[in-house]
């Protein structure tokens, strides 16, 4: 019951009901407190009291509820939201692989999500189809957002992909296969609907007037940020693995 009412407060499923909808109703900001600073105190009292079977059957439910809840969503704050909910299933599998993966796993994942979410609060992204005829004229900013986004799903060779990798030899070594297996069937949906997202939007060309003004100008600062956590996104898998090497 403990961990239950402490998995309610992180959103993990089947105690996410209340999440994407909260998530829908707050600012960018206000969303990245939710799924971020908010979630690490109930899962440091959930990393103390590990209950193995219960934790296996959360850890499925969030990755499978994550994965096919985001699919049919249009919005970005919700898709963001289901998206936590499939990662909240890895931090709970690297709870029960080894006590200390999951702070590398949050990092990482903290990281990411403040660049994605920094993203669309730049540039004032709510919806899919805002994405679609996201400054046409400048590819450059889209390359920056897709890196972002698939990262955040876990495509090698991007920074995203280091966690699971470490997660997934963990849970290998403690002969744990059904259960990677499950979590990376799903997790390869998750990436799907980000996917879906970036071919959509390079390859779907949407016609808009020249004398539309509502172009989104970005100051010099946000621009040198988008840079600098793009670039920690796309080399990131590599420094890690030059370290763990060395």
């Amino acid at each position: 019951m403990i961990n239950s009412t402490l998995l309610l407060k992180t959103g993990a499923a089947p105690f996410h009901f209340w999440f994407p909808g909260v998530i829908e109703g707050l600012t960018w900001g206000n969303s990245l407190i939710l799924i971020t600073w908010q979630k690490i105190a109930p899962i440091i009292l959930v990393s103390y009291n590990v209950i193995f079977k219960f934790f296996i059957w959360i850890i499925v439910l969030s990755i499978i509820i994550g994965a096919l809840g985001g699919l049919n969503q249009t919005s970005l704050r919700k898709l963001i939201a289901f998206s936590s909910i499939s990662h909240l299933g890895w931090i709970i599998a690297a709870i029960i692989s080894q006590e200390t993966l999951w702070k590398l796993y949050f990092c990482i994942y903290t990281l990411l999500r403040f660049s994605v979410i920094f993203i669309f609060n730049t540039f004032k992204l709510s919806h899919i189809n805002q994405i679609f005829s996201f400054q046409l004229d400048s590819s450059i900013n889209k390359i920056i957002l897709f890196i972002t986004l698939l990262s955040l799903g876990g495509l090698p060779p991007f920074l995203g992909f280091a966690p699971k990798w470490i997660v997934i030899q963990f849970l290998t070594a403690h002969s744990l296969f059904m259960l990677v297996l499950i979590i990376v069937t799903f997790t390869l949906i998750t990436l799907y609907f980000y996917l879906r997202i970036c071919f959509a939007a390079f390859i779907i060309n949407y016609w808009h007037p020249k004398w539309n003004n509502n172009y989104v100008y970005t100051n010099e600062w946000n621009s040198k940020i988008i840079l600098i956590l793009t670039f920690i996104s796309s080399f990131g898998l590599l420094v890690i693995n030059l370290i763990f090497i060395s």
